[in-house]
């Protein structure tokens, strides 16, 4: 059995009644209240996720970008310091190592943010391909990371930095002063689709800082928030989740990540991902909407109008939003366009459903 480690709030997050799960070999709060009210919280007002179990390499020297160009999907060249992009990894088979973050911090210097249950996989995939011989350091054991999201999480934690944070465009960030703490990387990315910031901090510094945003934030009510909010709150919005829409054996392609794959540069298994978009792909991920009651849940069979199963649901819940069962799932390429009429396999009912175009929240 492997050792499920605690992130360094472990105790706070204890002291505030969070229920604690195992996830991602990490002791994580997966809600304080309920799903629903926290769900809510994000999409109405504010709330702060501790996601400190995230991983954070820095790649850095003459030959960090030619590294990140071998290995990651997208085009880290386009880049300016300041920004962040989304990518993958591809692996060698035409699926997925992880899907990341890299921030441009300084000329020839980068930050990897890679999923918490991949830090291994990741790092070895990274090491193993660094023939260049770019700096590496994984800096994820001394990283605690905090995401405040929700319409109202400018008013809630301006007070905390002299940085602008109205100014911050999406998929930038400002390192600046956060709380009393020097040099913290204030990032306006999310996995919520809602507005809010990322907080990229030293361990040590990590209780003072929880403790200033709640201090700030309490007019307004700002709350905890836990996994299961987070899980509806990006599925509402169609991204997708590591081991559910990606993984290793699943093309960037067939997530519906075409937009993060670029073939105007080299990197690993690009022959075969541009033979796979130009022979045209075979299957698609999707998003539904139930038309009847039920809740949808991962590996229940999607079904066409006949009754013959077309796929396979990756991801699905009641969607605190909208009051109805969705999900994400594969689909045969011929029944992945919008509008298409579907049905999900739920126990021994076949339940309809309709393709819908991501999001499936409108905002």
């Amino acid at each position: 059995m492997e050792e499920v480690r605690k992130v360094t709030l472990d105790e706070i997050h204890h002291s505030l009644g969070a229920k604690m799960i195992p996830f991602a070999g990490y002791n994580m709060p997966v809600r304080y209240s309920s799903d629903m009210e926290e769900h809510n919280t994000v999409r109405e007002n504010v709330g702060v996720f501790d996601v400190s179990h995230m991983g954070e390499f820095i790649v850095e020297g003459p030959h960090a970008l030619d590294l990140i160009q071998k290995v990651s999907s997208n085009d880290a060249s386009k880049l300016k310091i300041g920004q962040a992009q989304y990518t993958c990894f591809p692996n060698d088979q035409g699926g997925v190592v992880d899907d990341f973050l890299v921030y441009k911090l300084e000329e020839e210097r980068y930050m990897l943010v890679v999923n918490a249950s991949n830090i291994s996989k990741d790092w070895n995939w990274i090491q193993k391909h660094n023939t260049a011989n770019a700096k590496l350091e994984n800096i994820s054991d001394q990283t605690s990371l905090f995401a405040i999201q929700g319409p109202k999480s400018i008013e809630a934690i301006q007070s905390l930095t002299t940085v602008s944070l109205k100014d911050i465009p999406f998929y930038h960030f400002e390192i600046g002063p956060f709380a009393g703490v020097e040099n913290v990387i204030i990032s306006a990315t999310g996995y919520t689709g809602e507005l809010g910031f990322e907080l990229y901090i030293k361990n040590e510094d990590a209780k003072k800082v929880w403790e200033e945003i709640f201090k700030a934030g309490k007019p307004l009510g700002i709350k905890p928030i836990g996994l299961g909010a987070r899980d509806t709150l990006r599925l509402e919005m169609g991204y997708c989740l590591y081991g559910h829409e990606l993984n290793d054996s699943t093309s960037p392609l067939e997530a519906g990540l075409g937009w993060i794959t670029k073939f105007t540069k080299n990197f690993i298994n690009h022959e075969n991902l541009r033979k796979q978009k130009e022979e045209g792909l075979k299957k698609k991920l999707i998003g539904f909407k139930l038309l009847e009651r039920g809740i949808p849940r991962a590996d229940y069979p999607i079904l066409n109008a006949e009754g013959k199963e077309i796929g396979l649901v990756t991801s699905g819940s009641q969607s605190p939003s909208l009051g109805i069962g969705i999900g994400l799932g594969y689909v045969d390429i011929a029944y992945a366009k919008a509008g298409t009429e579907i049905k999900i396999q739920i126990r021994k009912k076949s339940v309809a459903a309709k393709v819908e175009k991501l999001p499936l929240l409108k905002k």
